[in-house]
């Protein structure tokens, strides 16, 4: 975004008073001083106007079908990243993921600007579960589907799931569905490698009662908070 759009977007001048601003030699971004009003802001820097720091005011909440090869940040030296699929207007927002999915996985991905909002979706304390769908390299049987569900041990901590079954659908007997509450780092794929399995393919189908059914990857819809908030608390599809 330029920068005297991104200042109007901050609320603190209209584009035309903000260039004034730029040229008066008044407004910083990343330590150095900007004199040009067309100066294209990323949504990692920092921006300063008379030395306090400015960010836009709108709240952000974008719920993504996040597709497989994209990596979940807002910078990367190697991989694109997920806000690389957003228009300039609400990268220039400074929107991150709520979460993560890592690299080869796919699904459910919440974005926004709200601090205190990804917290309450991402405590353990606030019971908002994930349900993932994951694609085995074999099948699986009733005795290892027991051994699973007795859970494992990582990184010092015992990991258990919620839920999981068997899901009716080919190539039979590898499809599983399997719920968590905590969200270890790569739990899904870490449970199911200690069982004796690898992961093929991974999507995360359901945050809290908020339901992937619709958007395509690469996909997003912007929710307001009162949306977002009901369908992870209360249920909705997407």
């Amino acid at each position: 975004m330029r920068l005297n759009a991104y200042l109007a977007a901050c609320g603190v001048a209209s584009r035309r008073k903000a260039e004034d601003l730029i040229r008066a030699g008044r407004v910083q971004v990343n330590g150095k001083i900007i004199l040009a009003p067309f100066f294209a802001v990323e949504p990692e820097d920092e921006v300063l106007c008379d030395g306090r720091g400015v960010s836009p005011s709108r709240m952000v909440y974008l719920v993504m079908n996040k597709p497989v090869g994209v990596v979940c940040a807002v910078s990367d030296r190697y991989d694109p990243v997920v806000v690389d699929l957003l228009p300039a207007e609400l990268r220039a927002l400074r929107v991150y993921p709520a979460g993560r999915l890592d690299r080869e996985s796919e699904g459910l991905l919440i974005l926004t600007n709200d601090g205190a909002f990804a917290q309450s979706i991402l405590h353990p304390s606030k019971g908002v579960h994930k349900e993932y769908e994951a694609l085995l390299n074999i099948e699986i049987n009733q005795r290892q589907l027991e051994r699973w569900r007795g859970g494992f041990e990582i990184e010092g901590r015992r990991a258990v799931p919620l839920a999981l079954s068997v899901l009716e659908r080919a190539p039979r007997g590898r499809w599983v569905s399997i719920v968590i509450g905590e969200g270890l780092k790569r739990e899904v794929r870490v449970m199911a490698n200690l069982a004796g399995f690898s992961v093929q393919r991974l999507i995360r189908r359901r945050i809290g009662e908020l339901t992937l059914k619709q958007l395509r990857p690469g996909e997003f819809i912007d929710l307001s908070f009162s949306e977002v908030y009901t369908k992870i608390f209360n249920g909705g599809e997407v």
